[in-house]
C-alpha cells in the first residue's frame, strides 16, 4: 500500500475558523480494532472540538442568531436568508423520497429501508448538508428488535478517521459528547461511541494526559462495515449559504439602519427662530420647564403654533436617499442568491405562466449544485445499501445491489399540459415505458403498464360482447331465388 505524508486540506483564515473540510488521518498500523487507544481518540476529539466553530456558526445563522444581534445598535433586524437558502436547497434536492429501481426483486430491501425510516433520515441529512456542508448517519439494530434503524447524528459531535493511504480507507468513526464537571473536582470526561468495521465501543475518556487503558467491552455489530456514513455537500464540504454570510450581515445592517433613519425622521426636532415656544416668564428652572411642557402639549393637541411675522419654525431632519437605499438593498439580495445559486422563489420571475424551459434556465444554477450534491450522496447511499444487504443476507435474504438504480426526483411544480403534449408527440417514437416515466403522477411504471394493458383487454372484451349480439352470418337463400340465379 502506498502511503503519503501529506497535510489534508485545511485552511485557517484570520478568524481562526476552518473554512474547508479537514480529513482526520492516522497511520493504519497505529490503530488496533480490538484495543483502541483512548489517548489517540482523546487527541482526535480535542482537535475536532477546536475546529467545530465553523459548523456551530452556520447553525447559528440558520437559527437566526446573526452577528448583528451582538452589536450595539438601537435596531437589530435579522433577515434570515440563511434559513431560506438551506430550506429551499434541501427541499429541491431531497424533498421527495429517494426511490430504488432494479430488474430484480428488491422488495425486501425497500421494505427494510422503509422500516428503518430512511426517508426521514434522508431529509435530515439533506438539511444538515446544506447548513454544515457535511452530514452523518448512524445505522444500528433496534434495541430488542431484529431490524435496522437509520438516524441522522450531528456533525458537531461526529467525525470519521481514515488511514494515510491514497484510497483514504475508513478506520473508525467517533460520536461523542462532553460530560462537564463544574465543581472542579475532576477533569471533564468524553463519552464516545467508537465504531469500527466489526465492533462498537462505549468509551469513557478522561480529558487528561494520563494513561488510560481500554477496559470497555468490544460489542460486535455484525454489519461488516463502519455503520456511520459520512455525506459531503461538495468536495470542500461547504454549506450552501456559508460563503454568503458577509453579504447576509451587510443586508441585516442596511435594513437595521433603514429603520433607524425612519425613526429619526419621525422624531425630528422642531426649531423655532425669532421667538419662544412660550411667552410665560418663570423665575425658576422647574417653572420654566413646566411652562414648556404645557406649550408642547397644546401644540400636540391643537396642531397650531402662533408666532410673530418675523419668526419661523421648521423640523431638523436628516436627509437620506431612499431610492439609493432601495437599489443597494436589491443589489445585496440579488448577490446573496446569485452567489449561492439558490434563487428567490417569491421573485416575480417565478410566476405561474413561466414555461418549463424558462423555468429550467432560471433554476440552472441550483440544478448544477444539486447534481453535485446528488453525486456525493449516491456514494453514501451505496454504503447504506451494502450494510442493509449484508444484514438481510444474515437472515437468508440475498439481494444483488449491483443492478439497483437510485432515483432522485426534484421537488418542483410540473407543467402537466406541456408534459402531456410532449408525451403525445413522442407516441410511436419512444416506448410506452419511457413515456410513462415522464409523467410525474405515475409512481410505478410497471404497475401503470399492467393497468393500461388490463384496461385495453377489458375494453376489447366489452366490444366483442357488444358486436357478438348481432348475427353476422348471411341469411339462407330461397330455393326459387337460387334457381333464378342459376338460370
Amino acid at each position: 500500500m502506498q502511503h503519503h505524508n501529506r497535510q489534508k486540506s485545511s485552511t485557517f483564515p484570520r478568524d481562526k475558523e476552518v473554512r474547508k473540510i479537514y480529513a482526520f488521518t492516522i497511520p493504519r498500523e497505529d490503530f488496533d480494532e480490538l484495543n483502541p487507544n483512548k489517548q489517540v481518540i482523546r487527541q482526535l476529539i480535542s482537535k475536532h472540538i477546536s475546529m467545530v466553530g465553523r459548523l456551530q456558526k452556520n447553525m447559528r445563522y440558520y437559527g437566526g442568531d446573526h452577528e448583528i444581534l451582538k452589536e450595539k445598535r438601537k435596531n437589530k433586524l435579522v433577515c434570515n436568508h440563511a434559513k431560506d437558502i438551506s430550506d429551499t436547497a434541501s427541499s429541491y434536492f431531497i424533498g421527495n423520497p429517494v426511490t430504488y429501481k432494479s430488474e430484480a426483486v428488491i422488495t425486501p430491501l425497500t421494505d427494510a429501508l422503509q422500516t428503518a425510516e430512511a426517508d426521514e433520515t434522508d431529509g435530515d441529512n439533506g438539511l444538515e448538508l446544506s447548513i454544515y456542508g457535511i452530514a452523518y448517519e448512524y445505522i444500528y439494530v433496534k434495541e430488542n428488535e431484529n431490524y435496522l434503524v437509520t438516524k441522522n447524528i450531528s456533525a458537531e459531535n461526529t467525525f470519521v478517521v481514515k488511514d494515510d493511504s491514497i484510497e483514504e480507507n475508513e478506520l473508525f468513526a467517533v460520536y461523542y459528547y462532553i460530560r462537564k464537571d463544574d465543581s472542579g473536582m475532576r477533569p471533564d470526561h468524553y463519552r464516545a461511541t467508537v465504531v469500527t468495521p466489526n465492533y462498537k465501543y462505549e468509551l469513557d475518556i478522561e480529558n487528561s494526559n494520563t494513561y488510560q487503558p481500554t477496559t470497555e467491552q468490544a460489542l460486535p455489530h455484525y454489519l461488516s462495515e463502519i455503520p456511520i456514513i459520512e455525506y459531503l455537500n461538495n468536495k470542500l464540504a461547504i454549506g450552501d449559504f456559508e460563503l454568503q454570510i458577509p453579504l447576509i450581515d451587510a443586508y441585516n445592517a442596511l435594513m437595521s439602519d433603514r429603520i433607524t433613519d425612519k425613526e429619526q425622521f419621525i422624531d425630528a426636532i422642531l426649531a423655532i427662530y425669532g421667538t419662544l415656544l412660550t411667552d410665560e416668564d418663570e423665575s425658576d428652572a422647574e417653572g420654566e420647564d413646566e411652562s414648556i411642557r404645557k406649550a408642547k402639549a397644546r401644540l400636540k393637541e391643537y396642531k397650531i403654533l402662533e408666532m410673530p411675522d418675523t419668526a419661523k419654525a421648521e423640523y431638523l431632519t436628516r436627509t437620506f436617499d431612499e431610492n439609493g437605499v432601495e437599489i443597494l438593498k436589491k443589489a445585496i439580495e440579488q448577490d446573496i442568491h446569485k452567489f449561492s445559486h439558490i434563487p428567490c422563489m417569491t421573485d416575480e420571475n417565478f410566476s405561474g405562466n413561466v414555461s418549463g424551459v424558462a423555468m429550467e434556465f432560471k433554476l440552472l444554477g441550483m440544478e448544477n449544485i444539486t447534481k453535485i450534491k446528488t453525486r456525493y450522496y449516491r456514494k453514501g447511499l451505496r454504503k447504506r445499501m451494502r450494510i442493509f444487504c449484508k444484514f438481510l443476507a444474515m437472515k437468508g435474504v440475498n439481494i444483488d445491489m449491483m443492478g439497483i438504480t437510485m432515483i432522485f426526483t426534484r421537488a418542483l411544480p410540473k407543467n402537466l399540459l406541456e408534459i402531456s403534449q410532449m408525451v403525445s408527440n413522442l407516441k410511436g417514437v419512444v416506448s410506452r415505458r419511457t413515456l410513462l416515466a415522464q409523467i410525474p403522477f405515475v409512481e410505478n411504471v410497471d404497475e401503470e403498464l399492467a393497468a393500461v394493458k388490463e384496461e385495453a383487454e377489458e375494453e376489447l372484451k366489452r366490444q366483442q360482447e357488444v358486436f357478438g349480439l348481432q348475427d353476422n352470418t348471411p341469411p339462407e337463400q330461397d330455393p326459387d331465388d337460387k334457381e333464378k340465379v342459376d338460370e
